[in-house]
């Protein structure tokens, strides 16, 4: 029997129609698409869930966590609106913890999704 989805995930969409985590998305390799792709395909299927997949970054925000070959990091920040997990900013991570601006790009993102 097949498990359903407990959130459905979306693209944070920009006023002129792009969606920035896509975009990086395809940016990057097939493999890293996958794994980072599984991963939040985990949350979508098993939310609530906590670490090491997935955590709260500040009030409303969270990140899924994905690791990548060769040592590298990949985050993907997101929100919750009506049910559905919005993924507001994907970029990987190049020190221990994450950047402020990173931060601070999704908040202002989730932000503008309750105007």
């Amino acid at each position: 029997m097949a498990r359903a989805k407990r959130l459905a995930a979306a693209f944070w969409r920009a006023e002129n129609g792009e969606e920035p985590v896509r975009v990086w998305l395809r940016s990057l390799s097939v493999q890293d698409r996958k794994l980072i792709g599984a991963d939040i395909m985990a949350v979508e299927f098993g939310w609530p869930i906590g670490l090491p997949l997935c955590r709260p970054m500040r009030a409303g925000l969270w990140e899924v966590r994905t690791d990548l070959p060769h040592g590298r990091t990949a985050r993907v920040l997101f929100c919750f609106r009506e049910g559905t997990m919005v993924l507001l900013h994907g970029f990987e991570k190049k020190s221990r913890k994450a950047p402020q601006h990173e931060i601070e790009l999704a908040t202002r993102r989730m932000k503008g999704l309750e105007r």
